[in-house]
């Protein structure tokens, strides 16, 4: 994966066992999608690599580590103005949930299956077509073959 691509940010359908992590955002009028269900992730800071942005988010967020190898999926996506956005699905073991450490962003977070998170009313962004996406297993672009670190 280039590192030197423009990106704003990074997103993580994350996995504990076989139910989605989601997390509610804030609700204030100056972030963008107040109030609504996201994934996490967030925005590149200085030159970090797109796996690096969302594994710090991650840890930032809910308090868990990712990994490259807990990465099953990822994809770049244009964004019509701005800088492109990366999506990944990660998955770590179900356990994981009683290490979850919610951090100061946010209104609070839970688990979810998969149905539920796709038929939300109120989830952020494009982050549920591009979840369909992977399940329907839409080849990912600029992925990183396998042996290679992200």
């Amino acid at each position: 994966m280039a590192t030197t691509q423009e990106f704003d940010g990074a997103k993580v359908a994350l996995f504990l066992g076989h139910r989605l992590l989601i997390i509610r955002r804030d609700d204030r009028p100056d972030i963008v999608d107040a109030g609504l269900w996201d994934f996490p992730g967030g925005g590149r800071e200085g030159e970090e690599t797109p796996f690096q942005t969302v594994a710090r988010e991650t840890r930032e967020e809910v308090g868990l580590v990712l990994t490259p190898a807990c990465v099953l999926w990822q994809r770049r996506f244009a964004a019509p103005q701005g800088s492109d956005r990366w999506f990944f699905v990660a998955r770590l073991l179900a356990r994981m949930q009683a290490d979850v450490v919610f951090g100061d962003e946010g209104q609070g977070w839970r688990m979810a299956d998969v149905p539920e998170v796709l038929a939300l009313p109120d989830v952020a962004g494009a982050l549920q077509q591009r979840l369909a996406l992977w399940l329907a297993g839409e080849a990912a672009c600029d992925a990183v073959p396998a042996g290679l670190s992200v």
